[in-house]
């Protein structure tokens, strides 16, 4: 299990925590002053008073808690937020609503859940011609509907 170092910009910041033993995400917990209501179709940063260390080699990925997205109507605004090993800030989430109604955000509500990932570094080395491949430059629904 990796160890992720983490620290409290505020004491009433919430640690991630998983829902269940085997959840692949942990969920971040918003840290608010006071109740925010993000309007129809608008987009909110809530942050979670929480800066992490990630291991080298990795990144966070922020993604909608699938009950808050299906009851709700919220999801980080970006889809899939992604936070670098590198990164010491606060980690913060946009809130989109994608509802027609205004929505409440408490303090200490579950808002997102990061996942941790690994990834291969690139480098990129510009070529005049690339291999070719049976699918070639087809693109959008090139492969089936």
């Amino acid at each position: 299990m990796a160890r992720v170092q983490v620290k409290k910009l505020d004491e009433r910041a919430v640690l991630p925590a998983r829902g269940s033993a085997d959840a692949a995400g942990c969920d971040l917990y918003a840290c608010l002053d006071a109740d925010v209501t993000i309007p129809p179709h608008a987009t909110v940063k809530i942050g979670t008073g929480l800066s992490l260390a990630l291991p080298e080699g990795t990144f966070g990925a922020v993604f909608a808690r699938s009950g808050l997205a299906a009851k709700e109507g919220l999801r980080p605004a970006n889809c899939v937020g992604v936070c670098d090993s590198d990164y010491r800030g606060e980690y913060i989430v946009a809130l989109h609503n994608d509802g027609d109604v205004p929505r409440v955000v408490q303090h200490g509500e579950r808002i997102a859940q990061l996942v941790l990932l690994p990834y291969l570094p690139m480098e990129f080395e510009e070529r005049d011609e690339l291999s070719e491949t049976a699918r070639g430059a087809g693109g959008f629904g090139s492969t089936g509907k």
